[in-house]
C-alpha cells in the first residue's frame, strides 16, 4: 500500500461531517481527538478522514494550517495500521486538535498511533 492521502480519502461532505459530529463516538489521545463514525461512502477507500483544529486555540491561520498539515502527515504515514488490519468496514473520521500549542511532528505521530491501536481495539 502506498503513503498517498488522495483526494478520495478525504472527508468533504457537508452531510457526512454534520452525521459524524451529531452521532459519531470518539477517542482522545491528547492533543489529538478522533471523532468517527461507520458510514458508507462513496469513496473506493475503506476510510475517508479530515483535520480540523479550533480557531479559539490558534487565531492566525498560519498556525493553524501548519498543524494541520502535521496532522495530514502523520495520518498518511499511519493509515497503513488499519488497512494492514483486518478490518473491513466503511468509517468516516475527523481529527481535531485539542492542544493548546503547537507540538512537533514526532508528538503528532505517536499519539496518532496510539488512536490508531485504541481504534481497532474497539473492533
Amino acid at each position: 500500500m502506498r503513503n498517498t492521502f488522495k483526494k478520495e480519502e478525504k472527508l468533504k461532505s457537508r452531510n457526512l461531517i454534520s452525521d459524524l459530529f451529531t452521532s459519531g463516538k470518539s477517542l482522545s489521545a491528547y492533543p489529538l481527538k478522533l471523532i468517527y463514525l461507520q458510514k458508507e461512502h462513496d469513496s473506493p477507500f475503506m476510510i475517508q478522514a479530515g483535520v480540523t483544529v479550533t480557531k479559539r486555540n490558534f487565531k492566525k491561520a498560519v498556525d493553524r494550517n501548519r498543524i494541520k498539515r502535521l496532522m495530514r502527515e502523520a495520518y498518511r504515514l499511519n493509515k497503513h495500521l488499519i488497512y494492514e488490519s483486518e478490518y473491513t468496514k466503511k468509517h468516516i473520521f475527523m481529527f481535531i486538535y485539542t492542544g493548546n500549542h503547537e507540538e512537533k511532528l514526532e508528538v503528532i505521530d505517536k499519539k496518532m498511533k496510539k488512536i490508531f491501536r485504541d481504534f481497532l481495539k474497539k473492533y
